[in-house]
């Protein structure tokens, strides 16, 4: 499995569609915050809006999509004169939100995935919060994508939940491996552009229990350490160590999960001698020290 693939399926997500937006010009709509454990997301599918989040104003237009690792509240507004609120639709799966009235200039879908407090959070509190990726229409399998998003939204009828749960995740493996340059302000560290660094993450990710050193990843890249040391962080955002640290502790989560591992297991498992600086690591990470985190989520997986 490729590392996008598999940090996805760490991160134990859940996705949801929960609106289809037909919005006129001069709506306003106000998104309540999901609260913790959730991350928002807007595909803009027609026409243009700006997302208001606190003092940030994100411009959207076809083919864009902005997701809020951090769930809060924020505003969907469509340019035009006057004001005028949203009725909603109640569908099967999903609501769909209109405009009182006028002519429907911007076409959005607006879900959120859920995640646990361990993979997941930590993924999503390691990307940019807003991250904004622009696939524009050029990008032909994001623009398939959408339009079978738009096809089944408009369905929404036995499976359509199924469908656009896998859909939707779909699109956040598209957006965690866009290259560097569709991003619109800082990338997600998983958009590493320089292909040497790829077998770098994959190296960690298959066998996190090695002693991962700068000068051994260094090797793997066929790089100096220090020509390593500066490509990651100028295309990751993360230093060596940083993202070492984040792939042991999303592995050491799911092994907690999933096994009956003693923690002195797991810890040695993802690269640690001492169980007392994986518990440190661990908590830091996660906020919970690992047995406690065993005992919250074990069996409700």
């Amino acid at each position: 499995m490729d590392w996008i693939s598999e940090i996805v399926r760490l991160a134990r997500l859940q996705a949801f569609l929960d609106k289809r937006c037909l919005l006129s010009g001069a709506t306003t709509m106000d998104v309540p915050a999901y609260g913790t454990g959730n991350a928002a997301f807007h595909l803009l599918l027609e026409g243009a809006c700006t997302i208001e989040v606190a003092d940030l104003r994100i411009e959207l237009t076809a083919g864009d999509v902005v997701l809020l690792p951090g769930g809060q509240a924020h505003r969907v507004r469509t340019a035009g004169v006057g004001g005028q609120g949203v009725v909603e639709e109640p569908g099967d799966t999903f609501q769909i939100m209109r405009s009182q009235s006028g002519e429907v200039i911007m076409d959005l879908l607006c879900g959120h995935y859920t995640f646990g407090s361990g993979a997941g959070a930590m993924l999503f509190r390691s990307l940019p919060d807003p991250l904004q990726v622009s696939f524009a229409q050029a990008d032909e399998i994001v623009w398939m994508l959408s339009t079978l998003m738009r096809q089944e939204a408009r369905h929404d009828g036995l499976g359509t939940g199924a469908v656009l749960s896998s859909l939707c995740n779909a699109l956040l493996a598209m957006v965690l491996r866009a290259s560097p340059s569709r991003f619109v302000g800082a990338p997600a560290w998983t958009a590493a552009d320089d292909p040497r660094l790829r077998p770098v993450i994959e190296a960690v990710l298959q066998d996190p229990d090695d002693d991962w050193t700068v000068a051994r990843l260094a090797e793997v890249a066929a790089m100096s350490r220090a020509t390593l040391a500066r490509n990651f962080l100028r295309s990751t955002g993360l230093t060596v160590g940083e993202c070492v640290t984040q792939i042991r502790m999303m592995i050491a989560a799911e092994h907690l999960i999933e096994t009956d591992l003693t923690v002195a297991a797991v810890a040695a498992a993802v690269g640690y001698d001492s169980e007392s600086a994986f518990n440190r690591a661990f908590r830091q990470a996660t906020g919970s020290t690992p047995a406690r985190f065993r005992r919250t989520h074990q069996g409700s997986s």
